[in-house]
């Protein structure tokens, strides 16, 4: 019984279909027992919180294009899913829940809330890798993690453990970015700068001794109820008799000094700068140099505390508008002026951060960043693609700061310490001991040890920042700090393909983390990748609300049309790609041609397989003896002959033997696409790949070769050239599906199934991706076809432009005074014949030699045949007899006359300021566009009329 492919490809159905086949069947499923060389790849865990969106859509593509590839190369392929916690995200979420129902956190307890935020995990924590999943991405899910498992919070424990014991985590008081919203630190990383249109307020400081005032200016003049001081630039003219003296902060009384500081700009303002320690970064600074009190005036909710006197228990936004009222009802505010600056924003909590005093746990950066940059000074390691990011990534290991990683949060990894309450009456303070451990048991046996048996112990109540999980991933996954074997062979991993916007967030927290814990870099090559921009070219964001949703378009076109669309459109490694996209219709031209270009592999596949007379590509054989031995001279260059090159060409049994001109184009054309193909996936040309398998398919294959052979498939065809036809045709499909399978998974897999009718237990997934045999590579083969090719569409150009039926077959002469291309056209001349419906061709050196056209031909082809021109070849076709060029005249002229009737009436319309200025924008350009394309048709016509 004949195999062949159902009419319609349905991609919804093929598409499920094995996305379960390669799960049920752990298709992916690696091991380190069946040794070779690893490829690994960790997937950059989305958050548990998450839904799919386009750029996890062209993320995992691009990494599944890569892990595909290199497991058909034979490379022992692990690609390992999983899952963030996302701590503030999920905390969020419940609080929310919570609040609808008219609670807190705090009224349910830890216990309880954390059992919710557990079952939340349970009911909706899987829709991220489960909308995943329908990207057909080949991960191993037998390997799934998530960062809160218990493999990966045992991992987090042991990093904790070892580096406080090392001395690089301590707990200190520190000028943290404070998110009044989720009321936790943020890292600097998390902290968004957003220019704002705002204003500087300029207030007068009167020195204590009356002698005058300072002026000083602020964006947030809430804060000089902190002020501890007011700082000058100690070579400052201005103000050198001024140092060491006070003056009084206004409202609150306080007499404050005036200190020296070279951080001060004397160009800036009036050159003297308020200094509050406890809220801003540089202040905190200048207050530890100069030993001033650090006085906080905010609650971590954004209210204003005991110490703001009269404005306690305002927001400090409130707080803002009343203290400038105050300074200027006292007479001392002198001016606003509107004012352009950045002003960080909690990427979480969507508001302005507050620089905060709060005691919190840090890791101690230098000795982990001086590592990682170690690796890359010496050995370029990582490796980043694009190049570029390099730089960026050094740049930002060398500016990096002490790490907060404590989070005042309850949805996370715990942080391992017990405090000795019962040295402090039974709280927390700051100066409450502590012990660092990985259990309550031991931490007890510690803490008993130093405070005797009496001792209470309370553990501390913030969580890890998820970055500090994170940072672990790439080894912790594999089941460090176990030695597994998981970890023994896959790591370091290959490649990490992730956004450039993340370098600092996760890449550099991996490199120094694994740096010190496993003395690697956690992976060989960094593939940056650029953004995937909405239809006008914009970042797509929630606030802006111009995401597009895959999931829509893979309902409409498929999984792997979206795919390909993803990948084709980029160029070069690193760069944006724009999506097309109309809102109105929730349709895309791009994924539709990418949709249109599965239905044309569909098509000719089942075209393919319906001459195939039921044989597969391992019954047929391949068209050629596996191994070519070549004459001592080589190949001939200029002759070709049908059937294959001259007999001196190739020794006898020659692997070109049996052969046809047509055949050795399309193998040499498919060679060059698969060493094009390897070169550029091998140097992450993911972009460049695709387009070039487009063209080779759609162009060379389909359009050309599937034309080329359609006579020797005929049932009174020549056998032996009916079979070399199957054979070339069921080895290059075959090769086709292999080469497209990293980028189109599903439909490759089901035509190739269906191609070579293989049972169960194998699928195209695992096979071997094709090598080039260069010694089928033929440039100048390929280079003669071209000019065959040329000739088919400049006589089918020609047919067209004289009205030619195409069921009517023409004469046709070939003029070209070169003999290697008279020699060309001549070999290829059936093919001319076949495809452009030439019942009679003459190849001629001299349109003299020929006997007189009848009618005579006039210049430019006038009288009696229509000419053209393709490359150094003149082209005629005699239309005596064939076409009636009294008529077509005539009709030439009446579409004219229609096209130029069209154009008067638009050209009025334009012309009419009326129509111009109460038209809608669409109606006028509409009415533009239809006179350029009229006119256009009208020049066309013009030329046509011309030959006649």
């Amino acid at each position: 019984m004949t195999a062949n492919l159902p009419p319609q490809y349905d991609p919804q159905a093929t598409e499920a279909k094995w996305q379960k086949y390669w799960e049920d069947n752990q298709t992916f499923k690696a091991d380190p027992e069946k040794g070779g060389e690893p490829y690994c790849v960790v997937i950059p865990p989305p958050n548990v919180t998450g839904s799919l969106h386009m750029g996890h859509a062209f993320e995992e593509t691009l990494i599944d294009v890569l892990v595909r590839y290199h497991r058909m190369t034979g490379r022992n392929t692990l690609w390992l899913p999983g899952t963030d916690h996302a701590s503030i995200a999920v905390q969020t979420i419940l609080e929310k829940q919570l609040k609808a129902e008219g609670k807190t956190r705090h009224d349910l307890g830890r216990e309880k809330f954390l059992e919710r935020a557990w079952e939340w995990k349970a009911e909706s924590g899987n829709t991220i890798t489960n909308q995943l999943r329908s990207l057909g991405v080949s991960v191993d899910w037998s390997r799934e993690r998530f960062t809160m498992d218990e493999g990966l919070s045992a991992a987090v424990l042991e990093a904790f453990v070892r580096l406080y014991d090392e001395g690089l985590i301590y707990r200190g008081n520190y000028l943290v970015n404070w998110c009044p919203a989720s009321q936790s630190a943020v890292s600097d990383l998390e902290v968004d700068q957003q220019e704002v249109e705002g204003h500087l307020w300029h207030f007068r400081y009167p020195l204590t001794d009356g002698s005058g005032y300072l002026e000083v200016a602020t964006t947030r003049p809430e804060t000089m109820l902190g002020d501890t001081g007011v700082a000058v630039n100690p070579q400052d003219d201005r103000y050198q008799h001024l140092i060491g003296k006070t003056v009084t902060l206004p409202i609150a009384n306080r007499e404050i000094p005036i200190i020296a500081d070279e951080f001060v700009d004397p160009t800036f303002g009036t050159g003297c700068v308020k200094v509050t320690p406890a809220h801003d970064p540089n202040d905190f600074e200048m207050g530890k140099r100069h030993n001033l009190p650090f006085i906080n005036i905010m609650n971590k909710d954004g209210t204003l505390n005991e110490n703001a006197g009269e404005f306690q228990g305002q927001d400090r936004f409130v707080a803002r508008k009343n203290v400038v009222k105050r300074l200027e009802t006292d007479g001392v505010l002198v001016k606003i002026e509107d004012y352009k600056h950045t002003v960080p924003y909690s990427e979480r909590g969507k508001v302005p951060v507050e620089p905060l005093i709060s005691t919190q746990w840090f890791v101690k950066i230098d000795p982990l960043s001086q590592r990682a940059l170690e690796a890359l000074d010496q050995s370029n390691s990582p490796v980043f693609v694009p190049e570029r990011w390099t730089k960026v990534y050094r740049d930002w290991l060398v500016k990096l700061k002490d790490w907060c990683i404590s989070r005042q949060l309850w949805w996370g990894h715990q942080i391992p310490a017990w405090y000795a309450v019962s040295e402090t009456q039974g709280e927390i303070t700051d100066t409450t001991p502590f012990v660092v451990a990985k259990t309550e048991a031991e931490a007890r046996e510690k803490a008993t040890a130093k405070f005797g048996n009496d001792v209470e112990l309370a553990r501390d109540p913030d969580v890890l920042d998820t970055w500090f999980s994170s940072g672990l991933w790439p080894f912790s996954t594999l089941g460090w700090p176990d030695e597994t074997k998981d970890l023994e062979f896959y790591y370091p991993t290959t490649t990490l393909v992730t956004g450039f916007d993340i370098i600092f967030f996760w890449v550099a927290r991996m490199t120094m983390m694994a740096g010190h814990f496993t003395e690697k870099m956690p992976f060989d090559t960094v593939y940056i990748h650029g953004l995937v921009l909405d239809e006008n070219g914009q970042k797509m964001s929630k606030s802006k609300n111009n995401g597009i949703d895959p999931l829509l378009l893979i309902g409409k076109y498929g999984t792997d049309a979206l795919r390909y669309t993803l990948v084709k459109e980029v160029v070069g490694a690193g760069q944006n790609i724009r999506m097309e996209y109309d809102r109105k219709t929730d349709e895309s031209k791009s994924v539709e041609a990418s949709r249109n270009f599965t239905n044309k592999l569909w098509n000719a596949a089942r075209f393919v397989m319906m001459n195939l007379e039921g044989q597969t590509p391992q019954q047929l054989g391949i068209p050629y003896p596996p191994q070519p031995p070549l004459t001592k001279g080589g190949r001939e260059e200029d002759s070709l002959v049908e059937g294959g090159r001259e007999e001196d060409s190739l020794v006898e049994g020659g692997r070109e033997e049996g052969l046809e001109l047509c055949d050795r184009w399309i193998l040499s054309r498919y060679n060059q696409v698969v060493q094009q193909s390897r070169n550029c996936l091998e140097n992450y040309g993911l972009g460049e790949a695709a387009k070039g398998l487009y063209e080779f398919i759609w162009g060379d294959f389909c359009d050309w070769y599937i034309e080329l052979v359609k006579s020797r498939l005929q049932q009174d065809a020549e056998p032996n050239s009916k079979k070399m036809a199957q054979q070339t045709f069921a080895f290059v499909l075959e090769g086709i599906l292999k080469l497209l399978h990293p980028f189109m998974p599903h439909i490759t897999e089901e035509i190739w199934h269906t191609l070579t009718q293989t049972g169960d237990g194998e699928c195209l997934a695992l096979q071997a991706y094709p090598e080039a045999d260069i010694s089928l590579i033929d440039a100048d083969l390929e280079q003669q076809f071209e000019l065959l090719f040329g000739t088919i569409r400049t006589i089918r150009n020609l047919r067209a432009d004289a009205d030619i039926k195409p069921s009517v077959k023409v004469t046709a002469i070939l003029q070209s005074e070169s003999e290697k291309e008279r020699q060309i056209i001549s070999d290829g001349g059936v093919y001319i014949q076949d495809l452009a419906k030439v019942e009679n061709l003459t190849v001629t050196a001299s349109l003299d030699a020929e006997p007189p056209l009848n009618p005579p031909l006039g210049k430019g082809g006038q009288g009696g045949s229509i000419a053209g021109v393709v490359g150094t070849v003149q082209v005629l076709i005699p239309l005596a007899g064939v076409v009636d060029l009294a008529a077509l005249r005539a009709k030439l002229e009446k579409k004219l006359s229609k096209v130029e009737a069209e154009i008067k009436h638009s050209a009025a319309r334009l012309t009419n300021q009326k129509f111009v200025d109460k038209a809608t924008p669409d109606v006028v350009q509409g009415a533009r566009d239809a006179l350029a394309e009229a006119q256009k048709q009208a020049e066309i016509l013009r030329d046509r009329l011309k030959l006649f």
